[in-house]
């Protein structure tokens, strides 16, 4: 595909305004590593939450949505969906928590909550396996994404897209640090944003599309539209279907599963965003409209072009004759997105590139800002070189962050399909979810149990991939997650945390319900009581707000997918839901007095 010199022009302009960015706070980053990792501290929840959105609509989420539309239909969706249940439980039970522990990473977490050589352990281990190792995996995903636009879209090669593209990342992430990555990341997800919403409009307009109304009708798409799975159990395709794709995230993956962007109790780029507010209401407010808009607003441009491409490309066969330059191993359905993208008229095409570059490039950038604070707070200044200097650690900083950038391209080029590698992500963080949830709010949590849970999490992960064998992919994840959670929940009694450190960590964060109770007695009764949960922090009424906002955002979600597909009634109704829930989640808050709020 050839594109016009206008298409040229935006997709540079949109490069050069990122890379300008990164340039024009350079200096300020370069100061110390607060500077560089978390912006001094001083973010506003709304730049923190468009960030956050920015970096979840990387250059791989459409074309895994697509994916999942064109094997399972629109309800194939809830095997992400689910997820919103863990963003809820982080908006209203962690945020706060996060903010207060004052950590510099979400690794350093580790040694305020567990003591000794196991924590140190454990923090050195999680640096380098989420800094490095996990965080590789998922920019090689993302930058599979990449290579297959820009093979359809631009004619690149696989090592064009990846030298080009990561070239132009890295200048403004490594100049910049994390205050270029929040500013870009809001910028490129306006220009993301648009040029999905263009790119809905133009695939419905394909004259074998012929508008919305033609394509639910469609005989390839009808039964596609479904919200939620067939319940049909007396078919055993329809019934695995319903397990991968509904009841198995529903019931167990959402809880059990650490996936970046929505691990439960918090952790990764969420902390990040989390830890660089400015207070405890800010944090909150960043996880609440990164979740509102990640999952109500988002999704239905990506799903309308995938629905299209059913008519257009109804086989992946028929996408291999269509892109005869594209590798053999690189064709799947998720290559149904960028293929739906060449109908876009001069200009547009442009811009759609510029907004899966946006995407691309907001994705990146976050992870390896992320992932090099990991290699130089957590690893390199903890163990390496404790008299470090700022400039040092920034200098460190810069330079793992390219490293990790090279082994995430040459990834990227085994990588196949989107679906591949979410399951990969999904195999390898079974059954570690829990223990993330529950050690904010039980003492008996220690550094030995997460250390058995990540080391058999990976085993199972790595058995299932090497020597694949009957099971399917949802029991692959339910075997993953039972003997995960059973191995660590097996070693909670061995080596107790020493009571000064469950007695610290309880006076620092002030974590609410059963599960501290022994610790709050133990220190009251050693006369050194310990101020209870801040007001209106309770554990029960945490959880009802969480109940409450999750039926809000599915009932938006719904809404807009009802009133697309032409059912009012339905529309109405979820709308009404929607506006209902909100206003019984506004009611439960009280929000803290003026000044009570750490920072």
């Amino acid at each position: 595909m050839q594109l016009a010199p206008v298409d040229w022009a935006i997709i540079i302009a949109v490069m050069a305004v990122a890379v300008g960015v990164g340039a024009a706070v350079a200096h300020r980053a370069g100061k110390d590593a607060s500077q560089f990792f978390l912006s001094g501290r001083s973010l506003s929840g709304v730049w923190l939450g468009i960030s956050i959105v920015a970096t979840t609509f990387a250059a791989d989420t459409p074309g895994l949505v697509t994916e999942f539309v064109r094997e399972d239909g629109v309800a194939g969706n809830w095997r992400w969906w689910a997820f919103l249940l863990t963003g809820m439980l982080t908006v209203f039970l962690y945020a706060r928590l996060w903010r207060r522990s004052g950590v510099t990473t979400d690794l350093e977490f580790y040694e305020l909550r567990y003591s000794g050589a196991p924590a140190a352990a454990l923090r050195a281990f999680r640096a380098i396996y989420l800094g490095v190792v996990f965080n590789v995996i998922v920019m090689a995903i993302v930058s599979l994404a990449a290579i297959k636009i820009g093979q359809i879209m631009l004619g690149f090669s696989p090592l064009a897209v990846l030298l080009w593209g990561g070239a132009a990342t890295l200048l403004f992430s490594t100049t910049g640090g994390f205050r270029a990555v929040v500013l870009t990341d809001c910028l490129l997800f306006v220009v993301a944003m648009g040029g999905a919403i263009a790119a809905a409009y133009f695939a419905l307009a394909h004259p074998d599309v012929g508008g919305l109304a033609n394509l639910l009708t469609h005989d390839r798409v009808a039964s596609k539209i479904n919200l939620v799975p067939a319940w049909d159990w007396s078919d055993a395709s329809a019934r695995e279907t319903l397990l991968m794709v509904f009841i198995i995230p529903l019931a167990v993956q959402w809880w059990s599963v650490w996936y970046p962007g929505a691990e439960p109790g918090g952790g990764g780029y969420l902390a990040q965003r989390m830890l660089a507010a400015k207070n405890e209401n800010h944090a909150m407010g960043a996880v609440m409209l990164f979740n509102a808009a990640h999952y109500a607003l988002r999704p239905w441009p990506w799903i309308l072009v995938a629905l299209a491409s059913l008519v257009v490309y109804p086989t992946v066969a028929d996408l291999g004759m269509a892109f005869p330059d594209v590798a053999e191993d690189k064709l799947g359905n998720d290559l149904a997105y960028p293929a739906m993208l060449t109908f876009a008229p001069a200009g547009w095409q442009g811009l759609i590139v510029a907004s899966l570059l946006a995407a691309y490039m907001s994705t990146i950038s976050t992870h390896l800002n992320w992932g090099s604070s990991y290699v130089v707070n957590d690893f390199y200044l903890r163990f390496i070189e404790p008299d470090a200097s700022d400039r040092t650690l920034v200098r460190i900083g810069r330079a793992s962050t390219a490293v990790m950038l090279v082994l995430a391209s040459v990834l990227a080029l085994w990588l196949n399909t989107a679906v591949q590698g979410f399951n990969i992500l999904l195999q390898v963080g079974a059954g570690t979810g829990l223990i993330f949830i529950l050690r904010w709010y039980w003492w008996r949590i220690n550094a030995i149990a997460e250390i058995v849970a990540m080391v058999v999490s990976f085993a199972v992960a790595v058995y299932f991939q090497v020597w694949p064998d009957s099971m399917s992919d949802s029991l692959q994840l339910c075997a993953g997650v039972a003997i995960t959670t059973l191995a660590w929940m097996l070693t909670t009694c061995l080596a107790p945390e020493s009571p000064e450190t469950l007695e610290n960590f309880c006076r620092l964060i002030r974590p609410a319900g059963p599960g501290w109770a022994k610790v709050y007695r133990d220190a009251e009764a050693a006369g050194r009581p310990i101020s209870g949960p801040a007001p209106g922090e309770s554990l029960s009424l945490g959880i009802l707000r969480m109940v409450l906002g999750s039926i809000s955002v599915y009932a938006a979600l719904f809404a807009v997918g009802y009133g697309l597909f032409g059912n009012t009634l339905y529309c109405v109704i979820l709308t009404s839901v929607c506006f209902v829930a909100a206003v019984l989640l506004v009611a439960t808050y009280r929000r803290l007095p003026v000044g009570s709020t750490p920072t």
